[in-house]
C-alpha cells in the first residue's frame, strides 16, 4: 500500500468548498442489505467494547452490558441482534485499570469461543487510550490480526475524516481536530490532526507515520469495494489503517470490502467512532424517538431529573438554554465544596433535599459548578472527575429511591456511565434509539430492574448546539 506525504493542517477550511473538492460519492444500491446478508453469513457477532457510554449514538434495538462476566457476555451473544455493546467507561479510569478490564473482556470472549469481531469504540475527537486498548484486546483474544482499522468518523455531527485528517465541523467550517478544545483534554490531549502523525504521537514513535496505511476517499469512490478488498489483502502485522469517510456511503463501501477481505481470511481489530458501528453491524437508520415510543412500555411517572457533569464549552452554553425553560428548577452542585472533605456531605444533603421538594411540580436540573477544579500533586484530573461524578451518582441514587421519576438525563461521558451503572443500577439494557438524528442515545431499562421501562438518556458532552439540551427536555415532557 503506497505511502503519501503527511499533511497536518493548522487552519479551518470552508466545509462546503472542501467537501465539494473531493471525488464524487459512490453510492451502492442495496449496500446495507448486502452487508446484512454478509454479516449473517459470516456468523460473527460484533462486540463493541465502548470506552464511554455515548458511543451507541447511531444504533437501535441493540443489547448493552455494563458488566462483563462470562454469563453476561453469553447472554449478549445469545440475543437476536448481531451487535452488542459492552460499556467499560475506561476513559474515566487510569491506564492500568483500563488495560485490565479490556483484557478481561477479550479473554472471556476468547474462552466462550463464538466467532466475534471486536470494535474498540472511542471518541470521534480522538481522545482515549490508544494504542493501549487495541493492543490489550488483541493479546487477550489470542488472534493474530493483519491490521488495526482506525475509523473515527461520526457523520451526524460532522466529525469527518478526509486527507487522513480528522475534521470537526463548527458552523460552516471544518476545523482540524487538534485545533479544537477536545485536543486540550487534560488526560488525553494531542497535537496532530493527521491520523498517521497522531498514531506516531500516541505510540511515542514506535509506529512512525510512514508505516500507517490509508484507504482514501479516492479508493472508496473510484475503486469501490473491490479496491478496498485488494488493499486490505496487503495488510499484515497489525498495521494501523486510516479509513477516510465523510458520509455513510463511504462507510458502506469500506465495510463491503472489509467483509470480503475477512471472508478471505484476513483479520482486523477496529478502533472507531460511532458511525462505523452501525454500518459494520448492518443496522438500519431509525427515526428519532417520540414521546409515544419513549413511554410505550411504561407511562410517564412523575417529573424528570437531569444531571449535568460535562465541562466542555458547548455543555455550558446548552446548560444556560435549559435553565431558561419554564417549569425547570435548576440546582448548582458546588465542585469546591464537593472536593472539601468537611463540606461534601452537607452539600449533597442540601442538593438532594431541594431536588426532592422541586420534583413535586417541575423538572429538576442538577449541574456542577462551571469552574474547573485544578489537579494537584495529590489529585489528578481523572481523580477530580471521578469525585464529582460520584457526587452526581449519589444525588441520582438518593432522589430516585424517594421519588417517582418520569425520565433521567445524564450529560457527559463519565457522568452518564456512572449514573446509569451506579445511580440506577443498570447491568443490562436495550439501546432503544436516539433522541435526535444520530445523536443522544436512549437506554430502555429492563423488566426486573428498579426503574423498568423508564427512558434513560445518555447525552454526550460534545454534541448538539446551544438549544439541544433544552430540546431534549421538551421532547421528554411532551412539549417538543
Amino acid at each position: 500500500m503506497p505511502v503519501k506525504e503527511r499533511v497536518d493542517p493548522s487552519e479551518p477550511v470552508d466545509a462546503r468548498e472542501y467537501l465539494a473538492a473531493q471525488p464524487p460519492p459512490h453510492r451502492i444500491d442495496g449496500a446495507l442489505e448486502r452487508i446484512q446478508a454478509l454479516v449473517a453469513e459470516s456468523g460473527r457477532h460484533v462486540a463493541v467494547v465502548d470506552d464511554d457510554p455515548t458511543g451507541s449514538q447511531t444504533v437501535h434495538g441493540v443489547p448493552l452490558l455494563t458488566t462483563w462476566g462470562r454469563e453476561d457476555l453469553e447472554w449478549a451473544l445469545d440475543q437476536p441482534s448481531g451487535t452488542f455493546f459492552v460499556l467499560t467507561n475506561s476513559r474515566s479510569l487510569g491506564p492500568d485499570e483500563a488495560a485490565q478490564l479490556n483484557r478481561d473482556i477479550a479473554e472471556r470472549l476468547a474462552d466462550i469461543g463464538k466467532p466475534v469481531a471486536v470494535t474498540s469504540r472511542s471518541d470521534s475527537t480522538m481522545r482515549g487510550y490508544f494504542p493501549l486498548e487495541t493492543d490489550v484486546l488483541r493479546a487477550g483474544l489470542g488472534v493474530e490480526v493483519d491490521g488495526v482499522v482506525l475509523c473515527p468518523c461520526f457523520i451526524e455531527p460532522g466529525r469527518l475524516t478526509a486527507g487522513d485528517v480528522q475534521w470537526v465541523r463548527q458552523g460552516e467550517q471544518l476545523v482540524p481536530s487538534a485545533q479544537t478544545e477536545f485536543a486540550r483534554d487534560r488526560s488525553f490531549g494531542y497535537a496532530h490532526s493527521n491520523l498517521a502523525l497522531w498514531v506516531e504521537e500516541k505510540t511515542k514513535g514506535a509506529v512512525p507515520a510512514s508505516e500507517v496505511a490509508s484507504i482514501t476517499l479516492a479508493d472508496l469512490r473510484e475503486g469501490g469495494p473491490d479496491r478496498v478488498a485488494a488493499l486490505l489483502s496487503e495488510m499484515t502485522g497489525a498495521r494501523p489503517l486510516v479509513v477516510n469517510a465523510t458520509e455513510y456511503s463511504d462507510l458502506e463501501c469500506f465495510v463491503l470490502g472489509l467483509l470480503a477481505a475477512e471472508a478471505a481470511g484476513k483479520r482486523f481489530i477496529y478502533r472507531t467512532g460511532p458511525s462505523f458501528v452501525r454500518v459494520r453491524g448492518g443496522i438500519s437508520e431509525s427515526p428519532p424517538l417520540t414521546p409515544e415510543v419513549l413511554y410505550a412500555t411504561r407511562p410517564r411517572q412523575g417529573h424528570g431529573l437531569v444531571v449535568v457533569g460535562s465541562h466542555v464549552d458547548m455543555t455550558t452554553r446548552q446548560l444556560e438554554a435549559a435553565r431558561a425553560l419554564e417549569r425547570v428548577h435548576a440546582i448548582e452542585l458546588s465542585v469546591p465544596r464537593l472536593l472539601d472533605d468537611d463540606g461534601r456531605a452537607g452539600e449533597l444533603d442540601s442538593v438532594v433535599e431541594e431536588a426532592g421538594r422541586a420534583l413535586g411540580g417541575e423538572e429538576v436540573l442538577v449541574y456542577t459548578s462551571r469552574e474547573l477544579a485544578p489537579a494537584d500533586a495529590g489529585r489528578s484530573a481523572l481523580d477530580v472527575g471521578r469525585s464529582v461524578s460520584a457526587a452526581l451518582v449519589e444525588v441520582v441514587r438518593r432522589v430516585a429511591a424517594e421519588h417517582p421519576l418520569g425520565f433521567v438525563v445524564a450529560k457527559g461521558g463519565i457522568t452518564s456511565s456512572d449514573v446509569g451503572t451506579r445511580g440506577l443500577g443498570v447491568r443490562r439494557a436495550e439501546i432503544a434509539g436516539q433522541m435526535l438524528p444520530g445523536i443522544i442515545p436512549v437506554w430502555r431499562l429492563p423488566e426486573g430492574s428498579d426503574h423498568a421501562g423508564m427512558p434513560y438518556v445518555v447525552f454526550p458532552g460534545n454534541v448538539g448546539d446551544e438549544g439541544t439540551l433544552a430540546q431534549v427536555i421538551e421532547i421528554l415532557r411532551g412539549d417538543g
